[in-house]
């Protein structure tokens, strides 16, 4: 881990491999470790990968005040500062991929592509059914809350194949592991988030990738995405929310291909 402050705040990061920078926006509950792990494995053979913790997750650690997706934003370039990196390709991953947009519209000088998945721009009546669902499971029952995660995070096929052992075993490492207090801050910057402005102010070449399974974002969020950024292309894979984690190998390739034309 390396670590910088911003505003007082005492932020973590990872920093791996060489070349071009790619830094990697994590998602709501997640961390630059549990979301981007595997996807870093293999681009770090070929790009410089900085994976910077926000206000709520992973090592960095805050004063505990109101998020919002420009606060983020902050933290995530005080992380690159201290990296010293000027210019960079971004990849965002759900409310991450706000971040990003944020991040992408603010600094067209410093953003050279942008890779958005499972991303949404603005909470929609279900969405808030959902996020408010959450706050609430968090308040009363972390165990139901670790199980609807699974539930709604991996495609049907990928959770089927885990086995009853597993799943069990996965509602316990997160009842135990999950930054509750943090994800629900996150929670919070997910019901309020507005980025559709920002999203048309995009001038990087993007990338917009939707999950076909998603039932936490459904792929409309991310059509709408790609509809808003100017000139971005748009593709789906075959898998639920969490991505990154269910099929790494498919991310990465996807990443790879899109950095190398662009």
């Amino acid at each position: 881990m390396h670590f910088t402050t911003y505003e007082g705040v005492r932020v973590g990061y990872r920093k791996d491999g060489s070349g071009p920078a790619l830094v990697l926006v994590h998602g709501t509950g997640g961390d630059s470790e549990s979301n981007w792990a595997d996807v870093t494995k293999e681009l770090s053979k070929d790009y410089t990968v900085i994976r910077p913790d926000y206000a709520g997750s992973g090592e960095t650690e805050d004063d505990g005040r109101e998020l919002t997706v420009d606060y983020l934003s902050k933290l995530v370039l005080a992380a690159v500062d201290h990296a010293r990196i000027e210019s960079f390709s971004l990849a965002g991953f759900s409310l991450g991929a706000a971040v990003s947009t944020q991040i992408a519209a603010d600094h067209p000088d410093r953003v050279s592509s942008l890779v958005l998945i499972a991303g949404f721009a603005k909470s929609d009546s279900r969405l808030k059914i959902e996020f408010e669902l959450w706050r609430d499971l968090i308040a009363s029952d972390r165990k139901a809350m670790a199980r609807l995660i699974l539930l709604t995070g991996f495609s049907p096929d990928a959770l089927s194949s885990w086995g009853e052992e597993t799943i069990d075993q996965a509602v316990n490492d997160i009842v135990q592991t999950q930054n509750w207090q943090g994800m629900e801050r996150q929670i919070q910057v997910d019901l309020a988030l507005d980025v559709r402005a920002e999203a048309e102010r995009v001038r990087a070449q993007t990338l917009v990738i939707a999950c076909t399974h998603d039932h936490m974002v459904p792929p409309a969020h991310s059509r709408a995405l790609a509809a808003s950024v100017k000139g971005s292309s748009y593709t789906e894979l075959p898998t639920g929310h969490l991505a990154p984690m269910e099929r790494p190998d498919l991310v990465t390739q996807e990443f790879k291909d899109f950095l190398a034309k662009a």
